[in-house]
């Protein structure tokens, strides 16, 4: 990860120009006029392809129109739609009286009672296959508590239920998400079948039904729940323009409209900051040079059923499928998240590694309120999973995101009926319009996109491991020196595009060098960029590079003869920590579809995972070991020197892939230089 700081302390007065026309009252009540929409009365909720959403997106239609944007349209996706309008549980105690009456949150799963149904309700501990021993759940919904972010995703708990026989889970944050208050609910994308049924329940309410549960194996409960989730629907992504004298080079601007709850910051307020730089542009009388893009996106927090990649499927269908030739015209996407709250001290910018240069500097200059962020500005880099921009990036359209993910708001507030107006902070609104309003003026004056290679390839150096030498023999020398030339001449090249731009002029065969830079970073985008099971940002060496210490670590152990210490080195080779916990149905069910389903279901992940170790059998014989005295190990250090051997040759093959990739993109640089050397 790389941080560069830049507190801005002298003031360029040419970047405080939008200042004048920004209007963030105007932001804060369109915001606000977003949640008059609902799937769900009671808690809010526009998922994607509901009624909910495509009014908000007629809305939003219409206020384009109303600001003065051009060639305002809706470009039709296809998604997979959710209707969320409610789940109701209600419990009576022995002398009949009503003992809870509760509300619960949804997930985007099929469950219709058609009216109150009497369940049996069983409490699951924490949903793994060990406490359900001696359980008859069949039929019967469950409760249980769980902790996305220190523990497992919610999907595995719920398929769990789902093979025991369950009619549905509910889930009980006990930490990770939705810590604000003991009454709050939490949403996240199941990532799993449409027929496992899931919902939230606070913790408050699972309290009083633990305390009746006291003794009993089950109570009974009456619930009335109507979530349906419909395949291959239609949904829309809301386009608006102001046309630049070039209208082949485009500056895209982005945010979902699509959301859990009221989601006030999470995106409501995100999509106001766009239209709020858009109409602070118009209303300035800006006349851009290229064309500018804003768009409202559907359908970001889900859009698609059983698939781990179930997210950014607007922005996924719009710039693979609908607008592919947005392709190497866009030099810039600036995607909006959360932006209305401090979520640190210093405020960041996320970008892709080869635009960390040109932002460091683009920023300089631009007065950070200290009110809003008291230790300034800085940009980080890569790009990260959680939000569009990572979409966008993959496709080769270079991107950047407000940084959102690292404070507090996550763990508290993020996808909870308690992200609301509450925790709205003007100062902090009100310097996103002038940063990012900025930003955009600085991407117009480019001539070239200014990528600076020699960032990526540094990056990638120190994610070498040179240690593993005897492993490679000389391949990571050769990586070694690849991406050291690489690095230094995309240095060059950087200095030569920052010329070219700070003079302004025309160039000429500018269009041909736009297109050999477009394609370099699309190419480094489809090369470098892989994913682990966490959904972690990695370049194509790390996961296997991972797997090898822990393969090792595992193998050094067991030869001691210690099972446990071999097991919690197991524990962090690929997606085996849920052998741990989960039925072979179910670690196999979330295995399999990452690598057996059509490139399409798997979207923005598709591709990412490439090599991967099932050793759901070999965990569940050293758990019968573990146990003090056992000494026969040699079938299972055989199955590990098998693994290791297979993931030495993934290594091998990873870094040959590295080197032949790494010298495509040093060819086109040389290109470059060699055509900038005969201008």
């Amino acid at each position: 990860m790389i941080r560069k700081k830049r507190v801005s302390r002298q003031v360029n007065k040419d970047k405080l120009s939008i200042m004048p026309w920004i209007n963030t009252e105007y932001s804060y009540k369109l915001a606000k006029r977003m949640e008059q929409f609902r799937s769900n009365p009671v808690l809010g909720y526009r998922p994607a392809g509901s009624a909910a959403e495509f009014a908000t997106g007629e809305m939003l239609f219409q206020e384009m129109e109303r600001i003065g944007l051009k060639d305002v349209h809706k470009d039709a996706i296809r998604v997979d739609s959710w209707e969320f309008h409610k789940a109701e549980l209600v419990w009576n105690t022995e002398d009949g009286s009503e003992g809870l009456r509760a509300v619960l949150g949804g997930y985007q799963t099929n469950f219709q009672t058609g009216g109150p149904r009497e369940f049996g309700l069983v409490y699951v501990g924490k949903g793994t296959a060990e406490d359900y021993d001696g359980k008859d759940v069949k039929g019967k919904l469950v409760l249980a508590d769980i902790n996305q972010r220190e523990e497992w995703w919610i999907n595995f708990p719920v398929y769990q239920a789902y093979v025991r026989g369950a009619a549905a889970f509910i889930a009980v944050q006990e930490g990770g998400f939705a810590e604000i208050h003991d009454e709050a609910l939490n949403a996240q994308d199941i990532a799993g079948p449409a027929e496992a049924a899931a919902f939230s329940m606070s913790r408050a309410d699972a309290a009083v039904l633990k305390r009746a549960l006291e003794g009993k194996e089950e109570i009974r409960v009456w619930f009335d729940a109507d979530t349906c989730v419909k395949e291959k629907q239609t949904s829309y992504n809301i386009i608006g323009t102001i046309p630049g004298e070039d209208q082949e080079q485009m500056i895209l601007l982005s945010a979902h409209y699509d959301s859990y709850f009221s989601g006030f910051q999470d995106d409501n307020a995100a999509v106001a900051l766009m239209f709020g730089i858009a109409k602070a542009l118009i209303d300035s009388g800006y006349k851009p040079k290229k064309t500018l893009v804003f768009a409202a996106l559907a359908a970001e927090e889900w859009g698609i059923v059983n698939s781990k990649y179930d997210w950014s499927t607007g922005a996924y269908q719009q710039v693979f499928h609908v607008r592919p030739e947005w392709q190497g015209k866009v030099v810039a996407d600036l995607n909006f998240e959360l932006p209305a709250h401090a979520h640190d001290t210093k405020d960041a910018v996320r970008t892709v590694y080869e635009y960390v240069t040109f932002l460091t500097k683009a920023i300089e200059g631009i007065p950070v309120d200290p009110e809003a962020y008291p230790d300034g500005l800085e940009i980080h880099a890569p790009i990260q999973t959680m939000s569009d921009d990572f979409s966008m990036a993959i496709s080769g359209i270079p991107s950047m995101v407000n940084e959102f993910a690292d404070g507090s708001f996550m763990e508290t507030h993020y996808h909870s009926q308690f992200d609301n107006e509450d925790y709205y902070h003007e100062p902090v609104y009100r310097f996103h319009h002038l940063l990012y309003g900025t930003l955009v003026k600085e991407f117009d004056k480019i001539v070239l996109p200014p990528f600076d290679f020699s960032v990526l390839f540094e990056a990638m150096n120190k994610s070498l491991d040179m240690r593993y030498s005897g492993i490679i023999g000389d391949l990571g020398e050769k990586l070694n020196q690849v991406t050291i030339e690489a690095a230094s001449l995309g240095k060059e090249v950087y200095q030569w595009i920052e010329k070219v731009n700070e003079s302004g002029a025309a160039l000429k065969n500018a269009e041909e060098y736009r297109k050999i830079l477009m394609n370099a970073f699309r190419k480094a985008q489809d090369s470098f960029v892989r994913l682990d099971w966490q959904d972690t940002v990695l370049f194509p060496q790390q996961a296997v590079r991972q797997n090898l210490t822990h393969v090792k670590d595992a193998i050094s152990r067991l030869e001691q003869g210690n099972a446990i210490g071999a097991l919690d080195a197991i524990y962090e080779i690929d997606n085996n920590c849920y052998a741990f916990q989960f039925d072979e149905e179910v670690f196999n069910y979330f295995t399999d579809y990452v690598f057996c389903q059509p490139k399409e279901r798997l979207q923005w992940g598709a591709g990412r995972i490439v090599h991967h170790e099932n050793l759901f059998q070999l965990v569940q014989k050293l758990k019968k070991k573990s146990v003090p005295g056992e000494a026969d190990f040699d079938e299972e250090l055989r199955i590990l020197n098998r693994v290791r051997k297979n993931q030495e040759e993934c290594y091998k093959s990873d870094l040959e892939y590295m080197i032949r990739e790494t010298e495509n993109i040093i060819n086109s640089l040389k290109k470059i230089q060699q055509m900038a050397g005969k201008e």
